[in-house]
């Protein structure tokens, strides 16, 4: 119980789990629902790779809500004090943000998670699309995933963000400013972080537009041709 006292859990919420055992059954559901999803996304990146000779995911990463983020943002939400509440209601408990290439890469790979049949789109937010008021955009999908334990299963939702470089390039550094106490000029530091946004949402569209200039004028062969020719490299293997 030691152990237990030093990480703050008599402030948790109750109904919280409140044993070092069920932390750890708690910790362990959302890490494995977090491993499976970030499996499904390289396993994507992949065949993506095979299929277009480039690898539309740079990085993947993925992080577990801490306790006292937890509890904070129920009290924001006004929710009750209670364990149950908490696992219907705090469904980034278990975030993963994934950072791709270009804008489409992030569609393409949103679509192909849609076709995923164990894995239930619970919400999502285009933000690329409807950036907010502050220029922040990201592609964000609450999913909810089964796992099978010995004995049961379990469905454990978890969120995903898609951004590209440049859209987490401006996200983090927005993120560190805006914590910044007593700042003077604030109204004008907003508006130029706003403008940043704007200006490198231009950005990313023409990065999109040279890497699709690069693939016209070196004849890249289309998806259909690219199987044909490996279902001929078949037929011609079967009749040696």
């Amino acid at each position: 119980m030691e152990e237990i006292e030093k990480n703050g859990v008599n402030d948790l919420p109750e109904g919280f789990p409140k044993s070092l055992g069920q932390i750890k059954e708690m910790t362990m559901l959302y890490s494995c629902a977090m491993r499976e999803i970030c499996t499904k996304l390289e396993n994507l990146s992949q065949e993506f790779e095979l299929n277009k000779s480039r690898n539309p995911i740079q990085h993947i990463t993925h992080r577990l809500k801490k306790r006292d983020s937890i509890r904070n943002k129920m009290i924001q939400k006004k929710l009750p004090m209670e364990y149950e509440a908490m696992r219907d209601e705090i469904t980034d408990i278990g975030g993963i943000r994934v950072i791709c290439s270009y804008i489409n890469d992030i569609y393409d790979i949103v679509n192909m998670l849609k076709k995923q049949d164990d894995l239930l789109i619970v919400r999502e937010k285009d933000y690329i699309a409807n950036p907010k008021p502050n220029g922040y955009r990201s592609y964000h999908l609450i999913v909810a995933i089964p796992i099978f334990l010995s004995s049961e299963k379990q469905i454990i939702p978890v969120e995903i963000q898609m951004r590209t470089i440049a859209m987490d390039f401006w996200a983090s550094l927005e993120h560190q400013l805006k914590y910044k106490q007593e700042v003077p000029n604030q109204r004008e530091i907003v508006e130029k972080l706003t403008e940043c946004a704007h200006q490198i949402a231009d950005i990313d569209q023409q990065m999109w537009q040279v890497r699709r200039q690069i693939e016209l004028s070196e004849d890249i062969p289309t998806e259909e041709e690219i199987l044909m020719e490996k279902l001929s490299r078949i037929d011609i293997a079967i009749s040696e």
